[in-house]
């Protein structure tokens, strides 16, 4: 099987250092709904699901209805999220709110999950992980952008930037 060749917009990429360069500031934005049970007090994590039914047991969720999950990532920006040392950005907008988090990337991401994309405290990974040692979690969201995120007439939108 012949190896793999990166291309960019100048051609065939030839050396680490530029194939690492194509992934830097890889972006992605994810839509969302809100939904009456968002509770937004888990300690460690921040969720969002494509699906749109939520319990009283998903305190980490934040939006239901999005429009992807970590499966659909585009290629790049899950190349950029496994590349050692990479830094996340995740914004969060609602209504006239915004929050963000501070993240890291890590090469075990496997990013496989169809429905969820979660956001860690910690250095745990499974398919749902998108980045972990993140600054926040969903109890760290204002309580004002939360009552935004309670109302399923609103629309939510999740930034993920990698640097």
């Amino acid at each position: 099987m012949p190896a793999l060749q990166w291309y960019s917009e100048r051609g065939v990429v030839s050396s680490e250092t530029e194939r690492k360069a194509l992934f830097r500031n890889a972006k992605a934005v994810v839509t969302f709904k809100g939904h009456p049970m968002v509770r937004s007090a888990h300690p460690t994590t921040l969720e969002v699901t494509t699906e749109d039914h939520l319990t009283s047991r998903g305190d980490c969720i934040v939006g239901v209805g999005a429009s992807i999950g970590c499966a659909q990532l585009d290629a790049q920006l899950k190349e950029g999220l496994r590349r050692r040392g990479a830094r996340v950005t995740i914004r969060m907008f609602v209504g006239p709110y915004a929050f963000e988090v501070k993240a890291a990337g890590d090469p075990r991401l496997e990013l496989s999950h169809p429905h969820d994309i979660v956001i860690r405290k910690s250095d745990y990974i499974s398919d749902r992980t998108l980045a972990v040692h993140a600054d926040a979690a969903a109890r760290d969201i204002p309580r004002e952008m939360v009552q935004q995120l309670r109302d399923p007439g609103n629309v939510g939108r999740l930034e993920i930037e990698v640097a």
